[in-house]
């Protein structure tokens, strides 16, 4: 069997995106009423002996262990050993022992944790994570709630060509729209409307995937995407352009900075006008998350609000039409 042990332990155990463990913190408490800055803490994973998962996960946690186990083991072999024996993928969260951790995944069946090039389909097989809390132990878990390791997406950017680092937010949020959807990213003979379009990352990437672009707002794109061929401009408030004067779209997009009850107002506007099948919206924070506002977003059939790894304080909305 090998020196190992495995236990299976209480709760759950939550990584919070890198940098974010306040807001994780801040997260659980105003929107779950529970404090779980005490909990015991591996870096920037929480874990929470007496939290009961029901399916409703922190939006600020990038990777949730749902079942998680402690596993004692002797050597880097047993640790690959004890993984192996529960199911074959598993990625790592290292805040410690990063050689120690190195090792043991280097004798686990192979998984990709190298940076991604856009587009890409995130697997549909499970992944667990674990994760070193010292050089005998570690907290594993087969069940988490991403099929991405440790939860995890990271482009490989192109630092030359995008009016701004905006660019991967829209680049995430279509890989993750496919992945829960099932939906086809926008292409050749898709027809976008991006409100606040300014300077132009979101609609970069949609002309470069053979999008026609309605952009919109009151300052200029760049040169390249005012020249584009794809791109359609118009200076004006993009919010108060009504559905029946603009027509059908595919696909709506929204990065505008705004406060979320005037985002709500326009998503519902656009949804009941039947003239759009799917948006991706960046809800934008102002001060106190209005955790009742965030729900209605989530409440809107067919969708989905998911904080992302391009994301800072915000959080994003993703609505696709169901393929009925």
């Amino acid at each position: 069997m090998g020196n190992y042990s495995i236990k299976e332990i209480s709760g759950c155990a939550f990584l919070s995106f890198p940098g974010m463990k306040e807001l994780l913190f801040s997260e659980c408490s105003g929107r779950f009423g529970k404090d779980i800055s005490s909990s015991e803490q591996y870096g920037d994973l929480v874990y929470v002996p007496d939290c009961v998962s029901d399916g409703v996960m922190p939006y600020w946690s990038r990777c949730t262990m749902l079942k998680p186990l402690l596993i004692t083991f002797e050597s880097v072999s047993d640790a690959a050993n004890a993984l192996k024996s529960i199911q074959r993928s598993w990625a790592p969260y290292s805040y410690t022992l990063f050689r120690r951790s190195s090792l043991i995944q280097d004798k686990l069946p192979y998984v990709n944790l190298k940076n991604r090039d856009f587009p890409f389909d995130i697997p549909n097989t499970p992944i667990g994570l674990y994760t070193l809390t010292d050089e005998h132990t570690m907290i594993a878990s087969a069940l988490t709630d991403s099929n991405l390791p440790a939860g995890n997406i990271t482009f490989n950017e192109d630092h030359i060509n995008p009016p701004s680092r905006a660019y991967l937010k829209i680049q995430e949020s279509l890989t993750l729209a496919h992945h829960f959807f099932g939906v086809e990213m926008p292409g050749v003979g898709s027809r976008c409307f991006e409100a606040g379009a300014c300077p132009g990352g979101w609609t970069w990437v949609l002309a470069n995937l053979g999008a026609r672009v309605f952009a919109v707002d009151r300052s200029p794109l760049v040169d390249a995407l005012m020249n584009n061929p794809l791109v359609t401009f118009q200076a004006h408030d993009a919010f108060t352009l009504k559905p029946e004067a603009l027509g059908e779209f595919d696909w709506i997009f929204s990065d505008v900075i705004c406060y979320p009850e005037r985002l709500y107002e326009w998503v519902c506007m656009w949804l009941e006008s039947k003239k759009v099948r799917n948006m991706i919206c960046t809800i934008k924070m102002q001060g106190e998350i209005n955790w009742s506002l965030v729900h209605k977003f989530a409440s809107i059939p067919d969708s989905r609000v998911v904080h992302l790894n391009y994301n800072k304080h915000e959080l994003t909305f993703i609505h696709c039409a169901s393929k009925s």
